[in-house]
């Protein structure tokens, strides 16, 4: 068994005010995304201007910061949210949803093109392959947190997490840091290096997301207040992945087909 490491979550103060490592790993996960972006923009002069990546970094943060916490509230703790709906703005404390900030980034994103008159996959596509690194510090963010923790088991790099009991536990935030962050990105880098049909980088990052983050599932404890929602064994998180995958499946299938037409360089 592996130790845990405790982390105090709170990095350092400025003045009164405490900075929290779950809000830098945000913004560890942005900037990693920048520079990514702005290497494939040095690669592919043309594709999009330095200010328009401004733009749609800021667009997708904003839709993730909205739509991960609101999906956070609706999906896992609609309860507490009905009975004190302020604490949609105690996001220090964790609790962001991937789901729902993946939905909160698409309509962000979709006003955004909206507003440049351009096709939204040509803007998914061009930032779906950055996504992974902002996951991947993301679970940083959760294991320093000690949160999101995993089932008990008995492997010999299970952990024993602050406020979950005295047992063992798989250490499910590193393994999605590796899954759905290192492994998700590098297959993403390496497919959209050549040119696709329009919607094929964002239909197969849905896929992949939705496989990898439905099989870490299984590891990982299901929410208290939640517990399965299906079949005896299916958390939440799998139920909101499958849509994920069927979506996935169905943009790539549509996109080698040819239902979107002008092929752009992804």
């Amino acid at each position: 068994m592996l130790t845990y490491p405790h982390i105090d979550p709170i990095a350092f103060h400025i003045g009164p005010v405490p900075v929290h490592w779950y809000g830098l790993m945000y913004l560890a996960g942005l900037f990693s995304a920048w520079l990514f972006l702005q290497s494939r923009l040095r690669k592919k002069p043309g594709l999009f201007s330095a200010e328009a990546l401004a733009d749609i970094l800021f667009y997708g943060m904003v839709g993730l910061l909205i739509g991960g916490r609101l999906g956070y509230m609706v999906f896992y703790d609609l309860n507490d949210f009905i009975h004190a709906p302020w604490i949609i703005f105690m996001i220090w404390q964790g609790g962001m949803a991937f789901h729902g900030g993946l939905l909160g980034v698409i309509i962000a994103l979709w006003f955004y093109a909206k507003r440049k008159n351009i096709a939204l996959f040509d803007v998914t596509d061009f930032i779906a392959p950055a996504v992974p690194l902002g996951l991947a510090f993301g679970r940083i963010g959760n294991f320093i947190n000690g949160e999101l923790w995993g089932r008990v088991t008995t492997v010999p790099w299970a952990m024993v997490f602050p406020h979950a009991g005295a047992e063992a536990r798989h250490p499910s935030q590193l393994y999605e840091f590796f899954l759905e962050g290192i492994l998700l990105f590098t297959l993403l880098a390496l497919f959209s290096r050549k040119t696709h049909p329009r919607g094929a980088v964002s239909g197969l990052f849905l896929l992949l997301y939705g496989a990898m983050r439905f099989s870490v599932e299984f590891f990982r404890q299901p929410d208290a207040q939640i517990g399965f929602v299906a079949l005896g064994w299916m958390t939440k998180g799998q139920l909101l992945s499958l849509p994920m995958m069927a979506i996935g499946v169905a943009i790539l299938c549509w996109a080698y087909r040819g239902c979107f037409k002008h092929a752009t360089v992804s």
